[in-house]
């Protein structure tokens, strides 16, 4: 059984990443075993992963900041549980290790991997986060990034302070889940196919379909300012966790260098305006991203360094307005 993704290699030498395991879900109807309550919930994350990193963001654009708390682990792995040799998600004895991370507020644990056996005393899977925590049941309401955004997005509209903004627009749904499927698959988890890939075939095909991936929303950028039309939906947030760390990690330690986000001018700009959206900013702390990627993965950089570049400026002007209305 896998314990992290670097275990999820198969005998072919290609990356196969194995489904979250707590799928429950929050929701408004009567009779909901998870209601949306303002302060019941706790989104445990890394600002380093990706798919922890969506959570976040929707969490902010969606103005939930005072209705669900939040906590950081530390971005590198390390030693989970003393006499076993995991490495995983912990979270700092206080305050100061680690600026950006915070130790666990609701039960003192020392990883995530604590918090999925006082869930279930039979966990034998993955200890990844995002975690999103039920302080009622005492339990993990779910670890699956794609549901946690889409609870965030429509079952806490009466408490969150942009309830009227949707991601997940009824007339965009079937657009979204088709662009959402190749997105995935060829870019979001593209790069660590990538990546993780042990033999060269499996990463030749990996970043053959990552980089066809990549043209393929250059060219419908260049048409339009999202990729499912004129507004934001939850696709963009889905592509821009992968675009924002591209570069800086992706481009070196998973060997997705053919071409550079920088070299695609409507990507680069459009990661650029997400970047911007009030909120947005917050959810992305590079220094985590980089001393976890490069720190955490012995078997692609053994030494643990870190690259001291390019440290882009997102926040400088972008062209996106030229398709406003």
């Amino acid at each position: 059984m896998a314990k992290t993704a670097v275990d999820e290699t198969s005998n072919s030498g290609a990356f196969v990443r194995s489904p979250s395991t707590f799928r429950n879900f929050i929701s408004r109807e009567q009779g909901s075993t998870f209601q949306p309550e303002s302060g019941r919930y706790h989104l445990y994350i890394s600002y380093a992963c990706p798919w922890a990193s969506r959570c976040i963001s929707f969490l902010q654009i969606k103005g939930l900041g005072k209705a669900i708390s939040f906590t950081s682990v530390k971005p590198k792995w390390e030693r989970t549980k003393e006499g076993d040799a995991h490495m995983g998600w912990v979270f700092p004895v206080s305050d100061a290790e680690e600026p950006g991370a915070e130790p666990d507020p609701l039960h003192g644990a020392k990883s995530i991997r604590e918090l999925y056996e006082l869930a279930s005393a039979n966990y034998s899977g993955k200890y990844t986060v995002p975690v999103l925590w039920d302080k009622k049941h005492q339990t993990i309401v779910s670890n699956e990034s794609s549901e946690i955004i889409r609870m965030l997005n429509s079952e806490f509209n009466e408490i969150a302070e942009n309830g009227n903004l949707d991601l997940y627009p009824h007339h965009l749904r079937a657009q979204i889940d088709e662009v959402n499927e190749w997105i995935y698959d060829s870019i979001n988890n593209g790069v660590y196919k990538s990546g993780f890939a042990t033999k060269q075939e499996p990463y030749d095909m990996a970043v053959k379909k990552l980089y066809e991936a990549l043209d393929k929303c250059e060219e419908i950028l260049g048409k339009q300012r999202y990729l499912c039309g004129s507004s934001l939906t939850e696709v963009d947030v889905r592509l821009f966790v992968t675009l924002i760390r591209f570069d800086e990690v992706y481009a070196v330690h998973f060997k997705c260098n053919k071409k550079l986000l920088r070299e695609y001018p409507n990507l680069f700009n459009y990661t650029k305006e997400i970047f911007q959206i009030p909120g947005m900013s917050s959810t992305v702390n590079m220094d985590h991203i980089k001393k976890h990627y490069y720190g955490s993965h012995p078997s692609i950089n053994p030494y643990g360094i870190i690259p001291h570049g390019p440290n882009i400026d997102y926040m400088s002007p972008h062209d996106r307005e030229k398709f406003s209305s």
